[in-house]
């Protein structure tokens, strides 16, 4: 049976499945061009996770309206995040590739790998950055400059140790551990409010 004549194709959603995926798609794109991720990666795996059969290079490229190099490199940079796969059909020479689909382990790798190729590189750059500022003695502005550096390294190591705590629940899908844990922030955030009032 041809792929796009699957009973799971999305070519057998209804209109109003196919405005839902089409939502779906920009939104995560969206909100993850926020989080400073590319915008149509997040798109692309929005699809691959959202459509329920795997996806060639070209049928990515027909939904999401881009071209054939973009949609390599974005595909490349997900199977390098472990955030999507290659596989193959009988009959067919092309790649086609599905998304992870646990919520959880999407979540964790989503956040290890921006600690690993982002966050982790900034830091030790900064950390550099003060380092030099401090060799040789301490010259005033050079000096003041480097407090003011330091001072997002510190608050960058505190979220780094925040994740760093907060990895092995997610790890575990522990979803009640998480949520008292945001409920806890969230009162932290209330009475420190109140405090300021």
């Amino acid at each position: 049976m041809p792929p796009n004549d699957s009973p799971h194709s999305d070519d057998a959603l209804s209109d109003r499945g196919r405005r839902a995926l089409d939502e779906f798609v920009l939104l995560w794109g969206e909100m993850a061009s926020h989080w400073g991720i590319n915008r149509t990666m997040a798109q692309i795996h929005a699809l691959l996770y959202a459509t329920a059969r795997p996806l060639d290079t070209d049928e990515i490229m027909e939904q999401l309206q881009i071209s054939r190099g973009n949609a390599n490199m974005n595909l490349r940079a997900l199977v390098d995040w472990n955030l999507v796969r290659k596989t193959h059909q009988i009959g067919s020479r092309k790649d086609f590739f599905v998304a992870e689909e646990d919520v959880w382990t999407i979540t964790t790798t989503i956040i290890e790998e921006r600690q690993r190729r982002e966050i982790k590189p900034v830091q030790r750059a900064l950390d550099g950055v003060a380092s030099g500022l401090r060799e040789g003695g301490e010259y005033g502005e050079d000096a003041a400059l480097a407090d003011r550096v330091e001072a997002l390294v510190e608050i960058m190591e505190v979220f780094d140790a925040f994740t760093q705590a907060l990895l092995p629940l997610v790890r575990g899908r522990s979803t009640e551990k998480v949520r008292r844990v945001a409920t806890f922030a969230s009162k932290l955030r209330r009475q420190r409010g109140e405090g300021n009032s």
